[in-house]
């Protein structure tokens, strides 16, 4: 059986103006990528609001949100938002809704006690209000009393559920139809995250993957080390996964940050689209041969390197 290709995409860096948007998205439509992936992150921007923007600029490209607080607006209006999205443009909107950091939580003054009955409770809700549903419920952090939308989306897109834990991938897999994995996303943490969800069928994976393609493979490692030591400071489940990281973290703990640079080439390339262009290949298709239908690439932070990147991500859409 051959591996499905995943669709290819570019993630917009939560610090980009605004006014941006309908340029990325109109340069990725006419250059034949996939998908557009918006980043809300408090108190940056808004995913909603970019993504009907970049909707009403283009006619094939996706949109995915990653990822929608679920305590940052009631579930109610978190179902219309994505339903009116989904009017404008059917077929093409891929919303995810996650735990949001805590403390961003705490700042708004809505994080909830069970961050894990909340998420549930609300990804329970939304999916029932696309599907056309009229919902009552009276549980510990939804309640609604017979609301019913008035224009519920048809087909319904598959809802993703932006997390990363065990607990978490386990209420994904009850309560969502996808899964957005944030970076670094190997192929071994997706494999891993399906399990833990229950490995559901018609699961829709989307990995985030930092991307820095160079001429060389010794200027993208240092580009990206510092980035990687930031990472191994907090290690997140994406990292812990991975077959090599006692040896991984063995070495910055005693060499430091220089020391990743001189990472094994299939290390880096286990953990993200890094080194040489071919290198970028070998990651992309090592996901896709562990089930991931969605890939979004993410640049630098500097808008104008990030649209050199585009075209990066162009020639891998391509490939």
């Amino acid at each position: 059986m051959s591996t499905r290709r995943a669709d290819i995409g570019m993630c917009f860096h939560r610090t980009f103006a605004p006014s941006k948007v309908t340029e990325f998205a109109r340069r990725l439509e006419e250059g034949g990528a996939d998908q557009l992936w918006l980043i809300e992150d408090c108190f940056y921007t808004a995913g909603v609001s970019l993504a009907a923007a970049a909707l009403t600029v283009t006619e094939r490209l996706k949109v995915g949100i990653g990822i929608l607080p679920a305590v940052a607006r009631n579930p109610a209006i978190t179902a219309m938002e994505i339903a009116t999205l989904c009017g404008l443009a059917p077929g093409r909107v891929l919303p995810g809704i996650g735990h949001g950091v805590q403390s961003w939580m705490r700042q708004m003054g809505v994080r909830p006690a069970s961050p894990l009955t909340a998420l549930e409770e609300v990804l329970s809700a939304v999916n029932r209000l696309l599907a056309g549903e009229e919902v009552t419920v009276d549980g510990r952090y939804v309640r609604l009393d017979r609301v019913a939308l008035d224009q519920p989306p048809v087909p319904p897109p598959p809802l993703l559920a932006g997390v990363r834990g065990p607990k978490s991938l386990a209420v994904a897999g009850r309560a969502a139809g996808g899964v957005v994995l944030a970076e670094p996303t190997s192929p071994s943490y997706v494999r891993a995250a399906v399990e833990q969800a229950g490995s559901p069928a018609d699961f829709h994976v989307v990995a985030f993957s930092f991307l820095c393609v160079e001429a060389d493979r010794a200027t993208a490692y240092r580009r990206m080390a510092p980035w990687l030591a930031t990472q191994l400071a907090d290690p997140s489940p994406g990292l812990t996964v991975l077959p090599f990281f006692q040896d991984l973290h063995d070495l910055f703990t005693r060499d430091g940050v220089d020391a990743l640079v001189t990472m094994p080439p299939d290390w880096w390339r286990e953990l993200g689209p890094v080194g040489t262009f071919d290198d970028a290949v070998a990651h992309v298709e090592a996901l896709e041969d562990a089930g991931v239908r969605s890939i979004g690439l993410f640049p630098e932070a500097d808008v104008e390197i990030a649209s050199a990147q585009l075209e990066t991500v162009l020639r891998l859409a391509a490939r």
